[in-house]
């Protein structure tokens, strides 16, 4: 595989595909295997999502494990909610319901199809207590008022077939992204680091959250995965917050012990201690 514009692209073939009726155009959902790892496709090469099939519930992709890293500025608790902006595969979904059995999380997929695909093909799980799946816009959703300050954390990772960067980047959809947040808050957005639509995005969820943004060091996939924070300013030793990573890693598995040292050195006036 190699990667374009952070899209990764897929050398093996599409052995299935998914299609429903909708009164909207919507993409195909195809898939492809190699290797022990299953992709998910929107009718092109490009690759949407990925799983390991001996273990569904990994987070396979770099960028889709940081899109977890909420965790390392907030406490799982009951009653915590999670809002998961675009589905994919369902590897955040599937971690989440897995691993932090105190939190709710809230998926928004238009696609009706990447829901089905998402059970079928990617073993998340159906809805219960733990896990509400809306097939609706995410743009319309974070403008919705009964969504303002319900959720702990946000995740955005909004793709389409062209992968021209995020299909939602508008200063308004951020600002929206801000509203449904609770204070503290935490958003992780997946952005495309080598495209021009890095940067109009990471100036508006700049100016949607008042600078208050880190950046992951660059994936091998070209991925960046931003930070952004509502609430009270946050200050931490680097010490400290190294040693949630760990725990982090000792319970989930997911592989935190580079994450704290990749934030310092990626951001300015990060390098002694966290301060945003």
């Amino acid at each position: 595989m190699a990667p374009a514009h952070g899209c990764v692209y897929s050398e093996t073939p599409v052995v299935g595909q998914i299609k429903l009726s909708s009164e909207h155009l919507m993409e195909p959902v195809t898939f492809s295997e190699s290797g022990g790892i299953r992709y998910l496709h929107f009718g092109t090469e490009l690759i949407q999502g990925a799983m390991r099939l001996r273990d569904p519930d990994e987070i396979y992709l770099e960028y889709n494990q940081q899109m977890m890293a909420w965790l390392l500025f907030l406490e799982t608790k009951p009653g915590m909610r999670v809002a998961q902006l675009g589905l994919g595969t369902g590897a955040l979904t599937k971690f989440q319901h897995r691993y932090c059995p105190a939190v709710k999380t809230t998926v928004v997929e238009f696609n009706p199809a990447v829901i089905v695909s998402a059970r079928s093909m990617f073993f998340t799980p159906d809805d219960d207590r733990k896990l509400e799946t809306l097939q609706a816009d995410a743009k319309l959703f974070v403008k919705d008022k009964k969504y303002r300050d319900q959720f702990d954390a946000v995740q955005v990772d909004l793709y389409d077939a062209i992968c021209d960067g995020p299909s939602a980047s508008s200063l308004e959809f951020y600002k929206g992204c801000f509203n449904i947040l609770k204070g503290p808050g935490v958003m992780t957005v997946n952005l495309f680091s080598r495209h021009k639509s890095f940067d109009v995005n990471l100036r508006n969820i700049c100016e949607a959250f008042n600078n208050r943004v880190l950046l992951f060091p660059e994936s091998h996939d070209c991925n960046v995965v931003a930070i952004a924070f509502k609430g009270p300013q946050l200050e931490a030793e680097w010490k400290d917050v190294s040693r949630r990573a760990k725990l982090i890693l000792e319970k989930t598995g997911l592989p935190t012990n580079k994450w704290v040292s990749g934030i310092s050195r990626e951001n300015a006036r990060q390098e002694l201690k966290l301060s945003i």
